[in-house]
This record gives structure tokens, C-alpha cells and sequence, in this order.
């Protein structure tokens, strides 16, 4: 019988990602469900959802949801957050993804590793992109440093990484973190606590879904 689990979808530079990690440890203690990791490009999952790309949303609705929201979660959550973004946020966090990809095939645990990136980029500045870093701290929770970036170079983890964010993308996520509770998808930290209750009963269907023009009968 397959464990029950918590998919979480995300990508390691992710701000609100970083903002539920110690909550949905919490949760998955909880309900007695294992965090089945998902790293994923970000990027391509918003290009693929046709979703306004980062850098073409207005100064007013960034400032919103990527200052002051952040500002009262991390309240909120009792997490540490610094003063302004990390000067290395803008460059791609894929190195991070695809080494929690290679660890997750040697079947290590990476609850750990995950929140110690997470952490370590907005505590810290830690710059995901840059292998040194990136391996000083998987060295540091204790892992083999040198083999992990090797096999994240892999094209078994390339193809895993990409699978990750076309499925994303098939299953309709809009963001990081994003969860499934038994194929029900809940997009934001803030919906941690949906997520919990949906691991003891799952909200049931009510409203038939949209439909488009296109297929509209």
C-alpha cells in the first residue's frame, strides 16, 4: 500500500515556498503524510499557464504581493525574512532544484535540505546558482556534497526536473508551493491549512468547472 503524501510542487528560491516549509512540516506530522517533493522550473510552469511573467507585473500588485504579503506571513509564520530580496534571487535556482532531484533518487531525505536552501537564500543571500554554495550547504546537513552536484548534472535528474514541470503544467499549478491531497490541487502557503483538513476529509466537488468558448456546448 503507497504511503499517503502531500505533493508539493515549488521551486527553492521561492519566497512564499520558503514562508510554509515550517508549516507544512508541521502538517505533514500532523496527518501522518509524507512530503513527496517536487522542484520544478518556475519560469516555464508560469510561461506555460500563460500567467504574466514576474518581470511585466506592475509595481503596485509586486509590491503587494511580494513585499507586504510577505511582510505579514512572515508574521504570521514566526520566519525570519530580510529587509530587501537577496541580490542573487534573480538568477536561476535550477542547480538547488536538480541536487534535492538527485537526492531524492538516492532516496535521501530532503525535508531538511529543502528548508536549509530555502533558508539559507533569504536568511543569508545564499546564491542557488553558484555550485561552491550550493554544495557547502548540502555538505553541511551532513550529505556527500561532490556526488549529489554531480548526478544533479545528470541527464536522469535533467529529465526528472523536466517531467516535474511539464506535469506541473499538465496539472494546472499556477505558482510555488503548490499541493495535492489525493489529486486536489491547493496553490499558496496560505492554504496550508486546506491542505491539512483535506488530509483527514476532502473537500467535496460542487460547482460544475468552467468551460470556454471553445468547448462550450
Amino acid at each position: 500500500m503507497t504511503a499517503a503524501k502531500i505533493q508539493f510542487y515549488y521551486s527553492t528560491h521561492s519566497i512564499f515556498a520558503y514562508l510554509g516549509m515550517q508549516e507544512l512540516r508541521s502538517v505533514s506530522e500532523r496527518t501522518g503524510r509524507r512530503i513527496e517533493h517536487r522542484p520544478i522550473n518556475l519560469d516555464k510552469v508560469i510561461e506555460g499557464q500563460g500567467i504574466t511573467p514576474f518581470e511585466a507585473r506592475s509595481p503596485k500588485r509586486a509590491n503587494y504581493f511580494f513585499v507586504r504579503e510577505v511582510e505579514r506571513w512572515a508574521q504570521v509564520r514566526n520566519v525570519s525574512i530580510p529587509d530587501r530580496y537577496p541580490r542573487a534571487h534573480f538568477k536561476p535556482p535550477d542547480l538547488a532544484n536538480r541536487v534535492l532531484i538527485a537526492a531524492l533518487h538516492e532516496e535521501l531525505p530532503v525535508d531538511d535540505l529543502a528548508h536549509r536552501f530555502m533558508s539559507a537564500h533569504w536568511t543569508e543571500g545564499a546564491d542557488l546558482s553558484d555550485a561552491d554554495t550550493v554544495s557547502d550547504i548540502a555538505s553541511r546537513q551532513g550529505l556527500d556534497a561532490p556526488r549529489l552536484l554531480a548526478s544533479a548534472e545528470g541527464e536522469q535528474t535533467g529529465a526528472q526536473y523536466a517531467a516535474n514541470t511539464d506535469e506541473a503544467i499538465s496539472r494546472g499549478v499556477m505558482g510555488s508551493p503548490t499541493f495535492f491531497v489525493d489529486g486536489d490541487m491547493f496553490y499558496g502557503q496560505d492554504r496550508l491549512d486546506h491542505v491539512e483538513r483535506a488530509a483527514d476529509t476532502p473537500f467535496k466537488h460542487i460547482i460544475r468547472p468552467f468551460r470556454t468558448s471553445k468547448t462550450r456546448s
